[in-house]
Formats: structure tokens, sequence, C-alpha cells
């Protein structure tokens, strides 16, 4: 694990372009894009997603949006336009990793292994951005298996955030694996 502030300092320095990859096969629209990139529709679809998923459907009052969000690359999956899976990549508070969070998938699309596609991006485009950054994420304790599939390690017991069971868990770089 790196104990210099590595991970936010090249956040800040990195002009990473916004890019679009289309999957013919399913239709699925892969895009990358820094807030700064995005329209004013686009940012507010993105958030609209991201209050419906956290507040209102987990029930969870919380300040959603945060100022993280002005400096964060935003991972998209759409379908014919839509947006139908979510994450965004900022540096972590530890100052060390980067972190992928907000993840979510619409609830009509779900079951369709969009999650999955969207965390690998996810993971690909910090290591791409990130060379040798690990990745520590606040995940919700009740998938721990999922990220635990992708190579994620717990690092926490498990604590309550906003009311739901979290655990912290981290995926050191391809590069010190």
């Amino acid at each position: 694990m790196r104990s210099d502030n590595r991970a936010a300092s090249c956040f800040a320095s990195t002009s990473a372009e916004p890019t679009s990859i289309i999957d013919a096969a399913d239709n699925i629209e892969l895009s990358f894009a820094d807030t700064r990139d995005l329209d004013a529709a686009q940012l507010v679809e993105l958030m609209r997603e991201r209050v419906r998923v956290f507040v209102v459907e987990q029930t969870c009052p919380y300040q959603e949006i945060d100022d993280k969000d002005f400096a964060a690359r935003h991972v998209m999956l759409r379908r014919d336009g839509r947006l139908v899976a979510y994450a965004r990549i900022v540096p972590h508070d530890d100052g060390v990793h980067m972190s992928l969070g907000r993840v979510i998938v619409v609830k009509e699309f779900r079951g369709q292994g969009l999650a999955r596609r969207l965390l690998r991006a996810g993971i690909d485009e910090i290591w791409r951005l990130y060379p040798g950054t690990g990745i520590k994420i606040a995940a919700q304790h009740r998938l721990k298996d999922f990220y635990g599939s992708f190579g994620f390690v717990a690092v926490s017991p498990v604590y309550l955030e906003d009311g739901i069971p979290h655990i912290d868990m981290v995926l050191e770089s391809e590069v010190t694996q």
C-alpha cells in the first residue's frame, strides 16, 4: 500500500478525455466523462438516478450529492441513450487510494450483468489513469462477495453508514499484485 498522496494529486492533474464504446451485441454504450465535460442534462440525469436509488429506494436521507462530484470521473452504461448503470471515480479520503463508488444499476435493468460490466470498466479506467494505485471502497456489506469476486479484500469490520451495514474493501493495483 502506498503512503503518499499520489491518488489525490494525480486525479487533480489528469486530463482524461471523454470516451465512449458501444457493444453492438446488446446495444450497451460504455462511456467515461469528467464532470466538467457533462452538459446540464447529463449531469441532472446522473444525479436524479443516484438520488432515486440511494435516497428514495433505500429510504436513506443523506447528502447524496457532494463536493467530490466537482472533480469526479463518471462511468456510465447506456442502452438506446438511456442511463442504465453508473459509478463515479474519485480520490479516496485516505489520500492513498482511488475510490469507485455510487454504483447503481437502474431498477428495471438489474439482473442483466450490468453491475459486473460497470465495475470491471471502472476498475480498468482507474488503472489506466492511475497505474500503481489501489482502489478502496465502502461496500454495502450485502455486496461483499460480489466485490470480492473482483479481488477486493475486506479491511475493516462491518459498520453502519447512514443506517446501512458497510465494510471497507481494498483492491491493490495490478502492478502491486
